[in-house]
């Protein structure tokens, strides 16, 4: 690493490492399963993976994609990686063969380290960059690429201490690809500096500290785990890694591991919320969740708070390091009732403390919206947890960071006390007959139906409005609602106009994340037809 100067050094997550094994060596700092690493035998590890990547011939501007579940190696590599001045790749394990492939090629990876059970997901005769492969047997030892396996590949590495080779704080550290939703995913370009400063903000909003556990449920590949993977040992707190997003053994390790944090979509939030077990749930300590992807719907919070946890909202983009602002509490919130308040924390918020800068505009004069809460514009960002741009996609990046500040896509209102609040995406807005209506408040609305589970509403033609909403929904277990019951429910609770035209009822498709996947469903319904707006 550059020499640090009496007044200034290179800011970068890597060296929360160094501080936590200097600090805590003998504390756990990660578990799996029967595994217990301490702090020294995690450094231990990561020397490790460091200095066998560098016998491999990677350094300085090489990329190494990590295709893992949240165990170990993909923590390990968080570290090894960017400490020998390369960029990690970590690629969402539920994509196609033809997505990992474009990914790994395009980002020019050097290495590639598979996890057995998503080996096949890898194409070798389709990668001419890649010129070593490493296949982790964390639950089975079918080798199916050539190359050794991890551990093997661990044992050619030295635990001796790595010197870092980063030259500066904007230095590339890893690339994140998007859900490509719009054509090929695009790679989000990290660094050093912005890295450092959002996990510094994790801790800070979510008061981690060292006596905190931490539960993987947030896959580690979705924006570097919202920067948790660095956050949590910069804290000295513990990882408990989780394979598999299982609501059985969340609420087992919730017990075990005497968890206090956790981050999750919505969608986990729903599927710990409906367990078959969760009204025998008393948590013995206090659970701090952080959720984020959309908007929460306010029933999902109040439910959850119910079983002894403490919902915070948090909002943000790949983009953007993973999340940006957070709807931070106000002691005036308390003589709320609990649907008001679980409401009111339903809200997107206020920027991080690290992040500063958030604003709801006029996305064509860059103007203010009126802060009345019902003024729609989109949500634009900036700062030092903006992504440096789209690798290798100069037109993108140059569109994105229009007008001097990160257009999101999001539309919202600014509410007089200067919290944002989601009101949909610039696509997923409906616009029936001139009127607009959000998707989400209509989501919202359904969500507190009795036999709802699950929904996402989304435009469809219509000859006499133009377009009209339809809500997709998955009934609670048990339950066997009507269209017609959720379609007069909606009637009682919004405009009649906004009420959706069409009920489907099945599963919905989703991202490895739990994002619903509202472009599969509008895809599907516009077929052949084209939106006006």
């Amino acid at each position: 690493m550059q020499a640090s100067s009496v007044n200034k050094s290179i800011l970068t997550p890597v060296e929360f490492l160094t501080r936590s094994a200097f600090v805590y060596p003998e504390k756990v700092a990660v578990v799996h399963r029967d595994k217990r690493f301490t702090y020294r035998q995690f450094a231990e590890r990561v020397y490790r993976l460091a200095s066998a990547l560098k016998k491999q011939g990677v350094g300085k501007g090489d990329k190494v994609a990590f295709l893992c579940p949240n165990i170990p190696p993909m923590l390990e590599a968080h570290y090894a990686v960017p400490l020998i001045g390369a960029a990690l790749v970590s690629i969402n394990i539920r994509l196609s063969k033809g997505e990992v492939s474009y990914i790994i090629d395009h980002s020019d990876a050097k290495v590639v380290v598979v996890d057995s059970e998503f080996a096949a997901l890898i194409q070798p005769e389709e990668l001419p960059k890649v010129k070593t492969y490493v296949t982790v047997c964390d639950v089975n030892d079918n080798k199916i690429l050539e190359g050794l396996e991890y551990e093997a590949f661990l044992a050619t590495g030295s635990p001796e201490p790595v010197e870092a080779d980063i030259d500066s704080e904007d230095q590339l550290l890893a690339i994140n690809y998007t859900s490509g939703t719009t054509g090929r995913p695009k790679g989000v370009m990290y660094h050093h500096r912005g890295a450092y400063l959002n996990a510094i903000g994790e801790i800070l909003e979510s008061n981690m500290t060292a006596a905190s556990v931490y539960l993987w449920t947030l896959p580690m590949f979705h924006c570097n785990g919202w920067c948790f993977t660095w956050g949590v040992t910069a804290a000295g707190a513990t990882h408990v890694c989780l394979r598999a997003v299982v609501a059985d053994d969340i609420f087992r390790l919730i017990e075990e591991e005497d968890i206090s944090h956790l981050c999750a979509a919505p969608t986990v939030l729903i599927m710990m919320s409906t367990w078959p077990k969760a009204g025998e749930v008393k948590m013995k300590r206090k659970l701090k969740i952080m959720t984020a992807g959309a908007p929460p719907a306010p029933t999902i919070i109040s439910n959850m708070e119910k079983m002894g946890a403490d919902i915070t909202h948090t909002y943000g983009l790949t983009e953007v390091y993973g999340p940006h602002s957070v709807c931070a509490w106000q002691p005036n919130w308390e003589a709320m009732s609990d649907l008001e308040r679980a409401k009111t924390k339903s809200r997107q918020g206020v920027p991080y403390i690290v992040t500063h800068f958030m604003d709801v505009v006029n996305p064509v004069t860059m103007e203010p919206v009126a802060r009345d809460g019902k003024t729609m514009g989109e949500i634009v960002m900036r700062g030092n947890n903006v992504m440096t741009g789209y690798y290798k996609d100069p037109a993108a990046t140059e569109a994105a960071f229009a007008g001097g500040w990160f257009h999101s896509g999001d539309l919202a209102v600014m509410h007089p006390d200067g919290y944002v609040q989601i009101m949909d995406r610039k696509k997923d807005i409906i616009i029936s007959g001139g009127e607009n209506i959000s998707t989400v408040e209509v989501e919202n609305v359904i969500y507190g139906h009795p036999d709802v589970q699950e929904v996402a509403v989304i435009p469809v033609p219509d000859e006499k409005w133009g377009e009209v909403p339809k809500a997709f929904i998955v009934p609670k277990m048990g339950t066997n609602p009507s269209p017609e019951d959720i379609i007069a429910y909606t009637k009682e609770h919004l405009a009649k106009f906004k009420a959706p035209k069409y009920i489907e009822f099945g599963e919905l498709p989703k991202t490895a994340t739990g994002k619903i996947q509202k472009f599969k469903l509008r895809d599907k319904e516009w077929q052949g037809k084209k939106r006006i707006n």
